[in-house]
């Protein structure tokens, strides 16, 4: 409740920002008390914007901590009844539930509510007009500077979406993955603002003979200099992140977007130190978590052994600590340096942590020129490769067993999260108090072969007792073919790989111990106590004397400088510190933990997806194999009615829906589940882009 509150709070104050009554009224009498001389004009827009996400931030660490620890029932915060189901499938917007639609609607609102009023503040109660120009001139310049204001709205929530480790999106039931496209809607309404901004400013030059303006830094006041390098900036990676450059360039888009950083340095540059403030929140979280994925990287992650499968995929198999929770639908990031020394890539993980506590399983679909490469390298003759990795991240948590039953509609490598749903289950079987659901799993393949992923549903040593209770039943498709072709080629049976162990190599683990949520509040909160009080320090002592003092101004870029600098500044000493102290305080467990990397066995499973090309005749040396066998069906030279297999669901009172797998598929399962004939059906999807 308190976080409630304070949210509200602070929604509250971004709508009464743009008005004449704040401006006039509020801003003088808040004044007197916020802008001291230790943080000078910034004070107010520090405590009424920066100081309650913060404090959010910090309380959500406690509250994720203590609700959220694997040994406990898992929960979920998830809006019941019409808020929560599919709304509109629709281009651009994809798919959009009912509680999207209402907030997205609420924020468009609030932006045009700060427009008008920034507008009518402008034109009839006090305009600009410094330049002499004719009265429309002047109204135009105002409709572009507050135009860039309105753009500004959106940064205060843009890279929300984008902190992998966030503690605010695990409090209304997000995760990063799934809130990707609200920083896509948030970056195209803020460039397209910030491009109109830009674009009424040079015509306004234009018609008043200034276009030098376009290149002016002004040590006072507003830097133009800065802002014509961050619109540029601005677009070039608007530009590339669009639909074209994100599927068919990745690496133009990935490249591209590291100038992030310059980005940021050049609009605050532009924008000023107060003006910062109100989007400082987003900004520092985002970079706390940055920063700790980058102290995560620097291990060399334990790469245990590869399976090659016929269908094209690779099974990687890495080592992990115990302590380490993750829930079913997570996602690790890859990086191979002798591949590429700055791509990182996300991949689903097929293993359970309740169920494979030392290892941790991803696959991988060899498609792109990353993965690609990455085929090849373990095909050839090595036996030891250098890997890096960040995660897991995912649900905060994850009740599966909430639905009466399940259907899990994947399209090819798209099936790949479902492995460690159904692993779930087979963990959760193990309690007999613990009611399963049935589970319906509806997968699409253009090619015989591509069902070797289905073996990989069951782990190696599991036993007929593990999976007894388990009601499971598979609708397989094979698109591309009409009937099961001859196989021939052993060489498309199963292999594995297993690799040598490092000296270097370490489990996988949470980056601040098995506590992480708890630790990554001491850092948010020690962080930014530091920021305030060398801000407070810097301001009082060395920008305050000049102002004062010396009868000068202190420069306007450079105050915008030293916030950032001490915040980066702040958020580095913070995070090595309890990096560095979790580090000693694990160091004996780590010991240990590289004596079992060094010595680690697993076991090779006795059956392969290879058994899905050779005759039924043969026995199977798993019972588990062999009940994948008898409870799927093999369909050849269709694809799935989905809206049939749905409808047919309806007997069920609580029908969860999950998909993974092309646009389309996802949009056609969404387009059933929203069109009200099935009102027990609840959909989820799941995607890396949408």
């Amino acid at each position: 409740m308190v976080m409630v509150v304070l949210f509200l709070g602070w929604i509250f104050v971004w709508i009464m920002i743009s008005t004449n009554l704040y401006k006039s009224k509020w801003t003088p009498e808040l004044a007197k008390y916020l802008n001291t001389t230790y943080f000078g004009p910034r004070g107010i827009n520090l405590v009424l914007l920066t100081v309650p996400m913060m404090f959010i931030a910090v309380l959500s660490c406690v509250y994720l901590h203590v609700q959220k620890k694997p040994t406990q029932t898992q929960r979920e915060w998830k809006v019941k009844g019409k808020m929560g189901r599919v709304m509109m499938v629709m281009n651009p917007l994809g798919i959009v539930t009912f509680t999207e639609l209402t907030f997205s609607l609420l924020f468009v609102a609030l932006l045009f509510w700060a427009l008008y009023n920034y507008l009518y503040s402008s034109y009839h109660i006090h305009l600009h007009n410094h330049d002499n120009a004719k009265i429309w001139q002047a109204k135009l310049r105002a409709f572009g500077l507050r135009i860039g204001y309105v753009g500004h709205y959106c940064w205060a929530f843009l890279f929300f979406p984008v902190t992998r480790a966030s503690t605010i999106l695990p409090l209304i039931g997000l995760t990063s993955e799934s809130s990707i496209k609200y920083h896509i809607w948030l970056g195209h309404i803020s460039n397209f603002c910030f491009l109109v901004h830009t674009v009424v400013f040079l015509i306004y030059w234009a018609m008043i003979n200034k276009l030098t303006e376009t290149f002016a830094w002004d040590p006072t006041y507003v830097p133009n200099l800065a802002g014509t390098i961050a619109i540029v900036i601005g677009i070039a990676i608007w530009v590339t992140s669009l639909p074209f450059f994100r599927r068919k360039k990745f690496e133009i888009f990935f490249y591209t977007h590291q100038l992030y950083g310059l980005y940021i340095i050049f609009y605050v540059m532009h924008v000023g130190d107060s003006w910062f403030c109100m989007i400082l929140p987003n900004i520092f979280l985002f970079f706390i978590d940055r920063y700790l994925r980058f102290l995560q990287s620097t291990k060399r992650s334990r790469l245990v052994s590869a399976r090659i499968l016929p269908s094209d995929n690779l099974e990687l198999t890495f080592s992990k600590t115990p302590g380490l929770h993750y829930n079913p639908t997570s996602i690790l990031f890859l990086h191979v340096p002798s591949i590429s020394k700055l791509q990182w890539h996300p991949f689903t993980i097929t293993s359970s942590s309740n169920l494979e506590k030392d290892t941790l399983s991803i696959v991988i679909r060899r498609q792109g020129s990353w993965s690609q490469k990455l085929y090849t390298h373990i095909s050839s003759s090595i036996d030891s490769l250098e890997v890096s990795t960040e995660g897991p991240y995912g649900p905060n948590s994850f009740d599966i067993s909430r639905h009466d039953s399940l259907i899990l509609v994947g399209g090819g490598s798209g099936m790949t999260p479902f492995i460690s749903v159904i692993r779930e289950l087979i963990f959760q079987s193990q309690n007999q108090s613990t009611k399963l659901p049935d589970v319906l799993l509806v997968c699409a393949f253009k090619h015989y072969h591509d069902l070797a992923l289905l073996d990989l549903i069951f782990p190696s040593d599991i036993s007929v007792s593990d999976i007894s209770r388990l009601n499971i039943r598979i609708e397989a498709y094979v698109t591309r073919e009409n009937e099961k072709p001859e196989i021939t080629d052993d060489r498309r049976l199963l292999q594995t790989k297993w690799f040598k162990p490092h000296p270097l190599d370490s489990h996988i683990s949470p980056v601040l111990g098995p506590n992480n949520f708890l630790w990554l509040g001491v850092v948010i909160l020690s962080s930014f106590i530091m920021f305030l009080l060398l801000i407070a320090i810097v301001t009082r002592y060395y920008v305050f004397p000049v102002d004062h003092k010396k009868g000068k101004t202190y420069n306007f870029s450079y105050r915008a400088l030293w916030d950032m600098f001490l915040g980066c500044v702040c958020i580095f000493i913070s995070s090595s510190i309890v990096f560095l102290w979790r580090k000693k305080q694990n160091r004996e467990g780590d010991k240990e933990s590289k004596k079992q990397v060094q010595s680690v066995e697993f076991q090779t499973p006795t059956s392969s997806p290879g058994s899905w090309f050779r005759s039924h005749e043969r026995e199977l040396e798993s019972v588990p194999y062999q009940s994948i066998v008898q409870a799927t069906s093999v369909h050849f030279g269709s694809k799935p009615n989905l809206k049939k297999i749905l409808f047919e669901a309806e007997g069920s009172e609580d029908v969860g829906v999950m998909v993974c797998g092309p646009r389309k598929m996802r949009h056609e399962v969404a387009r059933i589940c929203s069109s009200g004939l099935a009102k027990n059906l609840h959909f989820e999807a799941i995607s890396f882009n949408w």
